[in-house]
């Protein structure tokens, strides 16, 4: 018998400063049996720095590790055109050449204790292709997500390239780097 993903709700307070974008999102977010819980929560807080991209709010969470024709996080516009396709992790440069014919936009967070590697050796190849890389902090992926729970309320602040997240009395603090 197949393992279940594991269901987290989230109501999250967004203020992006560098965006003048304020927005109340509601996400469910299933967990796949393979997933870390860094990896699902890099998930949402990519979702939410992308998320002033979305004035109709038609961005979403697909079927990610379970197809791998999918990205993680996609944006497909109602005449179904595909606006951006996000990806978590370190994808390969030939999945990165596909979604950047596919989509309008192409993003990659890198956020592990390997991201360092996987760019030294995907840079030469990622730099002749229309992609985005950004890179988070490993330690301070794992301080937010050492926080996760089921039903989660968090208020995130987006500044610069940081974002402050309050959940309950804690406060972590999470930055990014753009690498291309």
């Amino acid at each position: 018998m197949a393992l279940k993903p594991t269901i987290y709700k989230f109501k999250i307070a967004l203020s992006d400063f560098n965006n003048d974008h304020y927005d109340s999102i509601q996400l469910t977010v299933a967990q796949h049996p393979s997933e870390t819980i860094e990896r699902m929560m890099a998930r949402v807080v990519a979702f939410c720095i992308q998320s002033a991209n979305d004035k109709e709010q038609l961005m979403t969470f697909t079927k990610g590790l379970s197809s791998v024709d999918e990205p993680d996080i996609w944006l497909k516009g109602l005449d179904d055109q595909l606006h951006l396709w996000l990806d978590v992790g370190e994808p390969s440069f030939e999945r990165m050449k596909k979604a950047s014919r596919l989509a309008k936009q192409t993003v990659v967070y890198t956020f592990n204790s390997k991201s360092e590697v996987w760019w030294k050796q995907s840079q030469p190849q990622l730099s002749t292709i229309a992609v985005e890389v950004y890179q988070f902090n490993w330690e301070e992926i794992k301080a937010l997500a050492s926080h996760a729970s089921r039903t989660m309320d968090i208020s995130l602040t987006i500044s610069g390239q940081s974002i402050y997240a309050a959940i309950g009395d804690e406060q972590v603090e999470l930055n990014w780097v753009q690498l291309q």
